[in-house]
């Protein structure tokens, strides 16, 4: 019986996160996106719709991001420093 509580208490957190997730994920690609990533800012609908599953699924992270205006780091690969 414990066990079915336990199980019942984290679908309703992961149903929760989701929800807030997707949320996050429509304001987010819509108008947060370019913010934090200058190359998105003239993309398309298709763009923002592949990347919808990711935003729902890393708000938290994504929202930080989002909050501070960061732009992604740079790759800093060797093949990009020759370049």
């Amino acid at each position: 019986m414990l066990s079915h509580t336990v199980a019942g208490w984290i679908l309703l957190l992961l149903g929760l996160y989701l929800g807030i997730g997707l949320l996050f994920a429509i304001a987010f690609v819509t108008k947060g996106v370019q913010r934090i990533d200058a190359g998105a800012k003239d993309s398309g609908w298709g763009f923002r719709l592949l990347i919808l599953p990711g935003s729902v699924a890393l708000w938290p992270w994504l929202l930080r991001r989002w909050q501070q205006g960061t732009p992604p780091p740079m790759e800093q690969t060797p093949h990009k420093q020759a370049a």
